[in-house]
């Protein structure tokens, strides 16, 4: 088992304090959801882990190595931000062969979900069939360590279902994942936070979700 250890993160921008003393431990094997309105720094909170952000202080640590930058992360952390970020007219079957070791790379291409979609670029897909693919690529990606922003964006309710059931069966891997569509994240998640106003908090059920004033207290 591998520890992805993630301690006194902070960031600001201009006179706003996004993040305050963050800490959070993940682990191979576990599912960790991340909730919190927009603007609360999610996004802010994974670019640091990942290394493309760096915070005001930052201790991240992968078993005992501290990892100073980001190439530091490379097949330990990989990431899925919100934006595209796949070259526009590289094959999907090449792109496969790039982001997952040999095994994985063929059970990927093998995927029903996938399978149509080997010989497109990315640039002539739809919205949601990009999304796919940029989730599949990461979840199977060769890093221990998977950080997914919004992975639930534009695929149907079908195609999310596909997509956690593929999730759970990393069992090798650790997952920090945040969507807005929360349901999805507490089905599959082991354990979850909230960030907000800058701090972390455990969640153990809904009502804290309502106590904190992410949720309706009326639902």
């Amino acid at each position: 088992m591998s520890r992805l250890h993630i301690d006194s993160i902070t960031k600001s921008f201009g006179e706003k304090e996004i993040l305050k003393d963050i800490y959070l431990g993940l682990d191979t094997g576990k599912i960790t959801g991340l909730l919190g309105r927009n603007g609360s720094g999610k996004s802010t909170l994974f670019q640091i882990i990942f290394g493309s952000l760096k915070g005001e202080t930052q201790y991240i640590k992968f078993n005992e190595t501290i990892l100073q930058k980001q190439s530091d992360r490379k097949n330990r952390i990989a990431y899925l931000p919100q934006h595209s970020f796949l070259p526009k007219n590289v094959k999907i079957k090449s792109l496969i062969k790039l982001f997952c070791d040999k095994e994985d790379a063929q059970k990927l291409s093998d995927l029903n979900l996938i399978h149509p979609f080997l010989n497109e670029i990315p640039k002539a897909l739809s919205g949601g069939e990009l999304r796919l693919v940029e989730v599949m690529l990461i979840i199977c990606s060769k890093a221990e360590f998977i950080l997914l922003d919004e992975p639930f964006h534009s695929l149907s309710p079908k195609i999310i279902t596909e997509v956690k059931a593929m999730i759970k069966k990393q069992i090798k891997k650790g997952f920090l994942i945040s969507d807005h569509q929360y349901q999805d994240v507490l089905e599959i998640s082991d354990e979850n936070f909230l960030l907000s106003e800058g701090n972390l908090s455990l969640i153990k059920d809904l009502t804290e979700l309502q106590r904190l004033n992410y949720l309706p207290k009326n639902i």
